[in-house]
C-alpha cells in the first residue's frame, strides 16, 4: 500500500517525475501477481469493490486489497465490474484480474439433455446440475430442443427449461416452412408427435428418413402405426423402463397405444432432436409397411406382410441361436484368492 500511495503521489509531482511514475506504476500492475495454482472466486451480485478485493486478497489472486481498489478507481472502472463465479490463473496480473472482470468472463457451465429423454427424464437432469438455483415443474412432453446448453452460477432452472422451449419452437417453426407436400398431418404439433416416435424407434442416423417414410405410409393407408415406443410410454408416461414389450402390454388401454388406435398418439412420447424433426418433415419415398430389429442396432424393412413375418422369424431364430451360444459357453473360472 505504501508502494502505491508513493506513485500516486510522483503523478502528482510534474510532468517529467508523472511520466516516470506512470511508467513504474504501469509495470507494476501488469507484472505477475502472488497466485501460484488456478483459484474460483465467486462474487456474488451486489458485491461492493471494496469486499471483491477482500475476496480476491484472500483467495491470493492479488496481494493487497487496498492496491485492487486503488488501481479500479485509478482506471475508472469502479462500476463497471460484474459479479459472478471466475477462475483465475496462476501469476495472474493485477490488470488481467481487473480486466475479466469488467469482461464478465465468467465460468460458463454445461447441461446437455440428449435426444430422446422424456421431460420428465430431463427435468431430473437440469434438477442435478450444479450451482443452478430453484426448482421446476415437469415441461410440458416435446417441448424441450435435446442439445448443450451452457449457463452460468446461480441461474434459474427455469431459465434452461425457456432456452430449450424456445430452441424446439424456433426449429420446429424453421423445418416446418420446408416440409415436403401432402405430408398425412396438418400441424407441426402432430409432426413433433410423429418424431417422438420416429426418435425412439432407432438410433442410427442414417435410417431416420426411412423409418419416417414406413410411418408416413401407414398414416396414409390408415393403417395402426403399431409402435413399441409408444405402449411403453402409455404404461410409464416416461417416468420409468419397460426393457421388453410384452404381449399383454400391447392390450394397455390408452390413446397412446398406437396397436389400439389408429393414427398418432394425442401428443409427443419424448423430446426428439432436431434430425427426427428433419426427418418427418422430408422423410424418403418408400413402399416399405414394416421393419424389424436385425441385431446391430439398425432394422431391416419390408414391403409387404409376408416379407416382414420372414424378417421377424429370421431375427428370432437369431436371437434364439445367440441365448443357446450364451448359455453353453464355459464360464470363466474365478482367479485364487491369495492369502
Amino acid at each position: 500500500m505504501k508502494f502505491l500511495l508513493t506513485l500516486f503521489a510522483v503523478l502528482l509531482l510534474g510532468a517529467g517525475a508523472g511520466v516516470v511514475g506512470l511508467k513504474v506504476l504501469q509495470h507494476h500492475i501488469l507484472a505477475p501477481g502472488p497466485l501460484t495454482q488456478t483459484t474460483t472466486v465467486f462474487i456474488a451480485p451486489g458485491t461492493g469493490v471494496r469486499q471483491m478485493a477482500e475476496q480476491l486478497q484472500s483467495a491470493n489472486v492479488v496481494s493487497y486489497k487496498q492496491e485492487f481498489v486503488g488501481i479500479v478507481a485509478l482506471r475508472g472502472l469502479t462500476t463497471r465490474l460484474k459479479a459472478g463465479e471466475y477462475e483465475f490463473t496462476p501469476r495472474i496480473s493485477l490488470n488481467d484480474a481487473i480486466d475479466k472482470m469488467v469482461r464478465g468472463d465468467v465460468i460458463r457451465r454445461m447441461v446437455t439433455v440428449p435426444e430422446g429423454l422424456s421431460s420428465f427424464e430431463a427435468a431430473k437432469i437440469i434438477t442435478a446440475a450444479p450451482e443452478m438455483d430453484g426448482a421446476i415443474e415437469t415441461p410440458a412432453e416435446g417441448s424441450l430442443l435435446p442439445e448443450t446448453y451452457s449457463y452460468i452460477r446461480g441461474d434459474a432452472r427455469s431459465k434452461i427449461v425457456a432456452e430449450m422451449q424456445s430452441a424446439m419452437t424456433k426449429t420446429l417453426n424453421d423445418l416446418w416452412d420446408h416440409r415436403a407436400a401432402n405430408l398425412p398431418f396438418a400441424t407441426k404439433e402432430e409432426a413433433l408427435t410423429l418424431a417422438s416416435i420416429v426418435e425412439k424407434e432407432t438410433r442410427v442416423a442414417s435410417e431416420r428418413p426411412r423409418v419416417a417414410g414406413v410411418y408416413i405410409n401407414r398414416l396414409r393407408k390408415g393403417m395402426m402405426l403399431q409402435s413399441d415406443p409408444t405402449v411403453i410410454y402409455a404404461i410409464t408416461k416416461g417416468e420409468s423402463k419397460i426393457d421388453r414389450v410384452l404381449y399383454a402390454h400391447l392390450e394397455t388401454d390408452s390413446p397412446y397405444n398406437t396397436y389400439k388406435n389408429i393414427g398418432l398418439p394425442p401428443g409427443p412420447i419424448c423430446n426428439p432432436g432436431k434430425a427426427s424433426i428433419a426427418a418427418v418433415l422430408q422423410p424418403e419415398t418408400n413402399d416399405y409397411l414394416y421393419f424389424v430389429a436385425d441385431g446391430t442396432g439398425a432394422h431391416v424393412f419390408a414391403a409387404t406382410a409376408a416379407e416382414h413375418e420372414a424378417n421377424v422369424l429370421k431375427w428370432r431364430t437369431a436371437q434364439k441361436a445367440a441365448r443357446a451360444a450364451a448359455a453353453a459357453a464355459p464360464t470363466t473360472p474365478s482367479a485364487p484368492t491369495v492369502p
